[in-house]
């Protein structure tokens, strides 16, 4: 199968927030689609290895915040490649409580929808929830973000749960020269390209990975340089 036909399917970005009691936690997904307007319905598709997957199963109620276009790399690392079993993602996060008692971030976000969860279907590795929108609101008229934009502009990745992951976007693409290597994080296959540096930690662009600092980390997964491996 050609990965680089589904990357021809238009794809947002978007954090799904849910609950179980007291503790929150959400996640970055780009498999959030409307079903019907009347009602009001809209789709994600979320890994059944996801932490949020559980709580909207608990709960039934989960929240989506379209992410705007210059949202940060390392706000999605820490919401698409960080655990919310290792931390409070929601910690020094803007956010509010909606209606259904879904917490909704409100950082980088140009709107969001309040959800209670109407109908589910178990699909392999992965679960498809249905939410009916109780809520919504617009918080500016900025442009959304993209799946394309954030892959091929940005330079961002998929988690490996999710549904796009199949490995051909971490695959370089075109020659690379031998001080300009790219290198790739084995744990979230993030993809080091010394053209462009590392903004984000001050690396600025043609920096082969040799000189990076011994302190430099990954900027989605903080992962080590000692877990990067020569791309091929």
């Amino acid at each position: 199968m050609s990965g680089e036909t589904l990357f021809k399917v238009t794809y947002g970005m978007y954090i799904v927030g849910s609950r179980s009691g007291d503790r929150l936690n959400g996640l970055i997904i780009n498999t959030a689609n409307q079903v019907t307007s009347s009602p009001p319905r809209v789709s994600v598709t979320i890994s059944r290895n996801n932490l949020t997957h559980d709580y909207i199963m608990e709960s039934k109620v989960f929240s989506i915040s379209v992410l705007r276009k210059d949202t940060p790399l390392k706000f999605i690392g820490t919401w698409g490649f960080r655990s919310g079993r290792d931390i409070d993602k929601f910690q020094g996060t803007n956010y509010r409580i909606g209606g259904t008692g879904a917490p909704i971030v409100l950082d980088n976000a140009i709107g969001y929808m309040d959800l209670k969860l109407v109908n589910h279907m178990e699909v392999e590795t992965h679960t498809i929830f249905i939410g009916e929108i109780v809520g919504s609101e617009m918080i500016s008229d900025g442009e959304p973000l993209t799946y394309t934009y954030y892959r091929d502009i940005k330079g961002g990745h998929s988690s490996k749960l999710a549904p796009t992951y199949d490995g051909w976007a971490d695959k370089p693409k075109g020659p690379a020269s031998k001080d300009l290597s790219k290198y790739i994080c084995q744990r979230c296959g993030y993809v080091y390209d010394p053209i462009a540096g590392d903004p984000g930690s001050d690396i600025g662009p043609n920096t082969p990975f040799s000189e990076l600092p011994a302190t430099w980390v990954c900027p989605l997964c903080r992962a080590g340089k000692d877990e990067f491996r020569l791309a091929n």
